[in-house]
């Protein structure tokens, strides 16, 4: 078997990083209104932002050390994601972001850093520093007042209470509860993955990952991935090699998430590999740079790979974020100093209670309009490819008057076809507008993100275009939100993350490919069908192979 061109397979259901670059998220929120300062607690203008989907932490980090160039702000982000594992990544990152410095050194942070978030195996140094802080933080969950105490920066209020044991959970299997490389066998899960998405392609994988690289990843943008670090990634899931090939072989638990899959007719709990296999971490800070040097080309060919670019960018944000670990009156700040010279305003230097990431309660988009502390609140709504279909006149009602909203394409889902991509493109426009936004007039041109505003009584009739104009055919759009129910149960395959059985299970859909499928469904025959997946819910907690 093959996997039909166009199914969005690759991508798998759960998310480990992101499908665009890192932005500022006060460079897409309104500007700051003067006469909010007196509505706040502290006398500062606040910026509440809801991401659904956000998965790697990248906007928020992005956002953090670019505060200094604004008007002072306190940050209030709230966070949806649709497992648990999802958020123990956000509070896993965050930790090492803010680590002291004195303890980890610039150049381990960042090394770390990039292991932890896009490499399937590690270094022994790096699993155990990952089994320490997951150890201390599996420790926190439970005590609400330690939790504060250590991590002012983080409220878990919005969790339900059987969400926070699964989060725990999470915590105690990545500081090894579970002892020896046989409890998450990544290399055979990378393995087992690649082999039933390429079919009978799997002996030709380089030529198609060559394929994938040039015709697509590269026409669509990102030049500067090479070659040679997209193969090995694409072989063995190690995207970042900063040592010597022989370093790596450690097992990320991190990327571990659990599943329920249909065998004989009975619900089985497996932990498995079920993120993505075809795009990369590359493109979140691989593809762009402050430093417009690192983009230079030789030749027609770049001179800096997407994983030296990744590095350089994650080392200058992780410099910038030590600026939220000091106190204020020790910063010296060069932006704050550049400031003074110049006579221009004093940008605000960030001090660590400037901004908090509270968590929300998995599946709860569409029922937070129902407390009034949420309704109204946000002045910028971001939603990633994923979770476009949550995107409602419900979670609309979230969003203050004039608030903007930035939508993820799937410009680096590699499985889609061009016009798949333009379809995904008007379906958004259709359910942004559903949900009460308007294109934002004078945005940017962008294959990559959407941007809208919160529309009044009349729209105007600006059209963004991240939106692509005109209306395609119909077999091209998507059907209502109503009509993805699970399909018919009749695709099985062998449960990963454990020997399979004698019989083969029946696979659980993959909600991220399920949902392009649902908004851009392949059209007659240019594609081959793609067969039913069988949808079985997903669980929060991870659970042992079998």
């Amino acid at each position: 078997m093959t996997t039909p061109a166009g199914s969005g397979t690759g991508f798998g259901s759960v998310s480990w990083w992101g499908l665009s670059p890192a932005v500022d998220l006060q460079a897409e929120s309104p500007p700051v209104d003067p006469d909010s300062q007196a509505d706040t607690e502290h006398g500062t203008p606040e910026l509440n932002v809801l991401l659904l989907g956000s998965v790697d932490g990248r906007h928020l980090l992005r956002t953090l050390t670019r505060a200094a160039l604004w008007p002072r702000r306190r940050f209030r982000f709230y966070v949806l994601e649709n497992n648990m594992e999802a958020v123990a990544r956000h509070m896993l990152i965050f930790s090492l972001a803010l680590e002291d410095p004195e303890k980890m050194g610039l150049q381990e942070r960042s090394e770390t850093f990039l292991e932890v978030w896009g490499n399937a195996l590690l270094r022994p140094s790096v699993a155990a520093f990952v089994r320490t802080q997951a150890g201390r933080l599996a420790r926190l969950v439970p005590e609400p007042d330690r939790l504060a105490e250590q991590l002012p920066w983080l409220s878990l209020g919005a969790l339900k209470f059987r969400e926070r044991d699964a989060l725990e959970a999470v915590f105690r299997f990545w500081a090894g509860g579970e002892k020896g490389p046989e409890a998450f066998p990544m290399s055979r899960l990378w393995d087992s993955r690649l082999r039933h998405y390429l079919g009978s392609r799997y002996d030709a994988r380089r030529g198609v990952s060559d394929w994938d690289l040039h015709m697509k990843l590269h026409d669509r943008g990102a030049r500067v991935i090479h070659t040679s670090e997209f193969r090995r990634w694409r072989d063995t899931g190690v995207a970042f090699e900063l040592r010597d090939s022989s370093a790596y072989h450690v097992p990320n638990r991190t990327l571990a998430s659990g599943r329920l899959l249909s065998h004989r007719g009975e619900r089985v709990a497996a932990r498995g590999y079920w993120g993505d296999i075809v795009t990369g971490p590359f493109v979140a800070f691989g593809i762009e740079a402050d430093d417009e040097t690192l983009l230079k080309t030789s030749n027609g060919q770049p001179i800096k790979t997407a994983g030296e670019i990744t590095q350089h960018n994650v080392t200058e944000l992780f410099r910038e974020m030590a600026a939220w670990g000091r106190p204020r009156a020790t910063q010296g700040d060069p932006a704050q100093v550049q400031g003074d010279a110049d006579g221009s305003p004093e940008p605000a230097a960030p001090v660590p209670e400037s901004f908090t990431v509270h968590f929300l309660s998995l599946g709860s988009a569409q029922t937070l309009h129902h407390k009034s502390c949420y309704k109204g609140r946000f002045q910028l709504l971001y939603v990633a490819c994923g979770m476009v279909h949550l995107l409602s006149p419900e979670l609309g009602a979230c969003v203050a008057p004039g608030g903007r909203l930035i939508v993820e394409l799937a410009q680096f889902l590699v499985d889609l076809r061009q016009e798949q991509l333009q379809g995904f493109s008007t379906r958004v426009g259709e359910l942004a507008q559903a949900a009460g936004f308007a294109p934002q007039p004078g945005a940017r041109r962008s294959q990559t993100f959407a941007r809208f505003y919160k529309a009044g009584d009349s729209a105007p009739s600006h059209k963004d275009p991240a939106v692509g104009s005109g209306t395609p055919p119909p077999e091209v759009l998507a059907p209502p939100l109503e009509a993805t129910n699970p399909p018919p149960e009749d695709l099985t395959q062998p449960l990963e993350g454990g020997i399979p059985p004698s019989e083969p299970l029946k696979r659980p859909s993959e909600s991220q490919a399920s949902l392009l499928e649902a908004l851009v469904p392949p059209t007659g025959s240019q594609t081959p069908k793609p067969e039913s997946l069988t949808v079985s819910p997903e669980t929060n907690s991870p659970i042992p192979n079998f």
